[in-house]
Order: structure tokens, then sequence, then C-alpha cells
């Protein structure tokens, strides 16, 4: 037994190992018990909470522990709804020992059970937006709020879309089982999706107390690199993921300064700044110019993380460079959150003006009304143009719109030097 804080052990357990209890008892129930193993794998945690915040001791290996628990929860839930026969009842007690449990514990195992879970969350009988609310959800662990903000939707929306995924899912698939090479080349670009917003979110988380959520983050490099280990999944568009979460992951030092509140872009200390992981990225990004093999938008999000990482200063940043690889982004496919950050290498090569003139243009978009990016933004633009009064107000709006506290502490700092500038 260790010590250790058992909320923050708890809390940590929950984002870096939520998936990989779902994903294993998946594997040995069935994907038709979904239901159940969501409610044991919560309740094991919750029992965890109690029972090492009781005795302030945590076991040696966590998650055997909470798979143990969670997988006799869902066997005495099964016998008592008679779902069990005699003959099953024993074939699964049989595989159901404290050795089990600790084998299926296993860094091997549980990489087996998630490439296996993440496949048949993208099986090709499942809508794409069934694919991404059921891998969300049940791999990534996220709430609907981080769900909604994620897909750009309603919670209540993802929320219904996530009840009737779960229907189709059980409907469909009975075991979970590795795809061939066709199946598992034609599920693969869901996949990396998944693995992008998993990450994206780790990196900016949209709600709670923390601004960067590093277990969903790492989370997320594990699945991608367990992901290209299996020869039918190399793909340039994996690679670029990879480089991207790399040089993203290389700064996360800088980000938050020594009081882990949020430090802008801007000033940022980039002798922080991870050289290993860079050092890695870029291999990843050499890789990904695959010959034959067309761009995609994780290798121009790559390239504009590479050049933030590749700037001694703030003020070295190739902004030209960047603002062309946005735009590049939106030749290939439309995106109102491309277009929303493009606004940012904008600001800096043309002006407040045209910053202006492009995020009134863009001002329209349903989701906008609700993000506090988007308004963080607008107070920025109206800031440089000396409209102090407005850029207060968008500042009180990007304020009451967010839900991450650390992001909404820093925008009340930016508010409060900005009606210094005013008064």
């Amino acid at each position: 037994m260790t010590s250790g804080d058992p909320r923050k052990i708890v809390d940590h357990l929950f984002r870096s190992e939520y998936g990989k209890l779902i994903a294993v008892l998946a594997h040995k129930f069935g994907p038709s018990q979904i239901e159940l193993i969501e409610d044991a794998v919560q309740d094991s945690l919750l029992k965890a909470m109690q029972v090492w915040g009781y005795s302030s001791t945590v076991p040696d290996n966590p998650t055997a522990w909470l798979l143990r628990v969670a997988g006799n929860r869902v066997i005495d839930s099964l016998r008592r709804s008679k779902k069990l026969d005699r003959k099953e009842e024993f074939k699964t007690d049989h595989g159901i020992t404290p050795a089990f449990f600790e084998e299926m514990a296993l860094e091997s195992s549980i990489s087996d059970s998630q490439l296996k879970m993440i496949f048949a969350c993208c099986h090709p009988s499942l809508s794409q937006e069934y694919q991404l609310v059921l891998s969300l959800k049940l791999i990534g662990g996220f709430s609907n709020k981080e769900l909604a903000d994620a897909l750009l939707k309603k919670e209540e929306t993802v929320a219904k879309s996530f009840t009737r995924a779960k229907r189709r899912l059980k409907e469909q698939i009975s075991t979970l089982e590795t795809p061939v090479e066709i199946g598992l080349q034609s599920r693969l670009f869901v996949v990396i999706r998944v693995i992008y917003l998993l990450f994206s979110e780790g990196y900016a988380a949209t709600t709670g107390s923390l601004l960067i959520k590093k277990d969903i983050c790492y989370e997320a490099i594990r699945l991608a690199l367990i992901l290209r280990k299996n020869p039918f999944c190399q793909h340039a568009n994996l690679e670029a993921l990879i480089a991207l979460m790399c040089f993203h992951a290389s700064r996360f030092e800088a980000r938050l300064d020594q009081n882990s509140e949020l430090v802008d872009l801007e000033h940022q200390d980039r002798t922080l700044y991870n050289s290993e992981l860079i050092r890695i990225g870029m291999t990843h990004l050499e890789n990904a110019g695959l010959p034959g093999q067309p761009l995609s938008n994780y290798h121009l999000e790559a390239a504009v993380a590479y050049q933030h990482c590749a700037a001694k200063t703030f003020e070295e940043t190739n902004w030209d460079q960047i603002l062309h690889l946005y735009d590049l982004q939106l030749k290939r496919q439309y995106s109102p959150m491309v277009e929303l950050n493009r606004l940012v290498p904008l600001l800096q090569v043309k002006g407040p003006e045209e910053a202006l003139q492009a995020l009134n243009q863009i001002s329209k978009q349903p989701h906008f009304s609700e993000s506090g990016l988007f308004y963080a933004i607008k107070a920025e633009i109206l800031g440089k143009l000396q409209r102090f009064d407005q850029a207060e107000a968008a500042l009180k709006t990007a304020i009451e719109l967010s839900q991450n506290e650390l992001r909404k502490t820093h925008l009340k700092k930016k508010l409060a030097a900005l009606s210094k500038t005013t008064s």
C-alpha cells in the first residue's frame, strides 16, 4: 500500500483509467453489457474514494483493485438479473480471480482491450456521429459538456445521441475483436479524429479547475502510439497527429506560471519548452511526408504548432507562414473553429481593422454565441483598436461563458488591466 491524497489519486485515475476499465470489462463481458459496465466502473471509483480516503492509503496496483471491484459488481448484477445461466456463471467465475485482475491490469492486456474497444466504437455500421460520441464518452470519459464543446453541439443533444449510440452498439456488436486489415484501414480516419479530439480537450480543458489535463493528453498520445504499432494502421495522418501532440505537449510547462496561472503565448518562457518532445515531433512530422499521400489538416496544424515551438521569441514568430497554413486548412475543408483561430495570425499580419472585419463575418455562426474563446479574441482585437468599452464588454461575456476556472481567472485579470487603462 502507498500513501497520498486519495481524492487527487482517484481524480487522476478517473482520467487515466476510466477508458481502460471500460475497455477491459467490455472485452470480458461484451458490449451488450456496456451500461452495466459504466455503472460498475463509476461505482468502483466512488468506492475507491471512500475506502482509500478512510485508510489514507492506496493499493500498490490501483488499476487491478478497480478492475476487481467493478468486475465483481458486473457479475453480481448479472446474477441478480438471471442473465448468467449455470454454465456461463461457472465459466465467468472461473475466469474472474485475483490473478485474472492482476493479469488484465498489465499494460499489454489493457492496450489490446483498448484497441479493440476503439475500433468497436468506430464500427462502420454506426454513423460517424455515433462513432465519435461513443469513443469520446467510453474511451475518453468525456462529460456531456466536454463532448458538446468538442462536437460543437448542445449538451442535451449529445446526451440523447449517446443513449441512442449505446443502443445501436449493443445491437450491432457482440464481442470486441481487432478487425482484419481492411476493417482496420476503413475505420482508421475516425479513430485518428477521436484521438485528436481527446488530446484537444486535455490541452485546453473546457471545464474544471485545470487548464491542462495532462492525463488526457498523455492518454491520447499513448493510444496513438498503440495504434502506430499495428502495421495496417501506419498512415501519414497518424504520424502528423503524433507530431502535433508532441509539439503541443512540449509547451506544457510554459503555459502555467509558478502560481499555476495561465500564461499567454506572448509571455511564455520559451526556455521551458521541452526540446526532446520537439525533436520527437519533428521525426514524426518528417515521417508524415509519405509519397503519394496528400497533406491533411493534422499536417497543417502540426506545422503551425512547430512554428510556435521554433520561434525564440513571440516577436520572431513567422506569422505570415502561420496565416498561410490556416488559409490552406480552410481551403482544404471549411471549419468555423479554424476560421476563428485564424484571426490570431491575421491580427498580427494584417492588423486589427482587417481582423475585426473577418470576425464580424463569422459572428453569426451559431456556436460562437456561446463561445468564450470567440469573445476573448474579439476583446483582444477591440483593445488593439483602443475601443476599450467594447473590449470590456466582450471580456465580460467571455468570462461569463467560460466554464474553466483558470481561464476565467486569467480573463478577469485581463479585464482588471483593461479597466485601469480606461480609468
